[in-house]
């Protein structure tokens, strides 16, 4: 299935650059304050899917590079190690860093790690995806708990009949928490980007430019739209009557679920 992994990525982390925190293991409890860039690497004109940089005043916290890989690549550790050199040459400030690595499993064809066996070791952070190791009563395979937000991730792999029951069980686990509020635009947005909605309306400035949708398309959208919460109505008063009558301009939705649901209408 085609995902839309760069233009998720970085709408998930540019607004909440901490959410990338309940992803890793071995940093402070309270590290916090990271600040979110896509910055474009001189010469090849690569961009990286994220840097994660910490606050100025905690310099002992890692930088921290994102790649989102969510398919095979035999030549993909070798492109990262190359980029990420090239990041640690372009930018010399950065002297403790870590790289995050967001994918179904670090078991697809990225290519040979001897060459890179070290980086890996040492440097590499994996965020898998596989459904298989969080449905298990929450674990990976090594037993511990997989966050929430990794959870959420692993929508992107749910198939079509599994979304709105994946969906209601990880919003019931999410009351009382501090996601609670953002849970909704966050599945929203993961949705969009698996199931490709923002090709039938210009939802917003994070979403591709509209074009003809198909009945079954929109049908299917409407299946995933029952995944979250109806919107309450809105409540408007009463218009004056204008002396002239202008037409109105349609009115953009604000929100990744709100953009769903736009999409989901029939």
């Amino acid at each position: 299935m085609p995902v839309l992994s760069d233009k998720l990525f970085f709408w998930l982390f540019q607004g909440s650059p901490d959410r990338i925190l309940s992803l890793l293991d071995g940093l402070p409890a309270d590290a916090a304050g990271y600040t979110f860039s896509a910055p474009v690497l001189k010469q090849r004109e690569y961009r990286l899917d994220g840097l994660f940089l910490p606050p100025a005043n905690r310099p002992y916290l890692p930088a921290l590079i994102l790649e989102a890989q969510m398919g095979p690549d035999p030549v993909f550790l070798r492109r990262l190690y190359a980029e990420t050199a090239r990041l640690l040459q372009q930018e010399p400030e950065i002297t403790n860093w870590r790289v995050v690595v967001i994918s179904p499993s670090r078991q697809l064809n990225f290519g040979p790690t001897e060459p890179v066996a070290e980086f890996l070791e040492r440097r590499v952070s994996w965020v898998e995806l596989q459904p298989e190791c969080w449905s298990q009563g929450a674990a990976d395979q090594s037993g511990a708990t997989i966050p929430l937000f990794q959870r959420l991730l692993g929508l992107l792999l749910q198939p079509e009949e599994q979304i709105k029951a994946s969906s209601s069980q990880l919003r019931q686990q999410a009351v009382g928490t501090a996601a609670e509020a953002e849970l909704d635009d966050v599945i929203a947005a993961i949705l969009v980007s698996a199931f490709q909605a923002a090709q039938s309306l210009r939802f917003a400035p994070w979403a591709e430019s509209p074009s003809k949708t198909s009945p079954k398309a929109r049908s299917t959208r409407r299946s995933w739209a029952s995944a979250l919460p109806k919107a309450k109505p809105a409540v408007r008063p009463e218009a004056k009557p204008a002396v002239k009558p202008v037409a109105k301009q349609k009115k953009l939705p604000s929100s990744p679920s709100a953009c769903w649901r736009a999409a989901a209408a029939p």
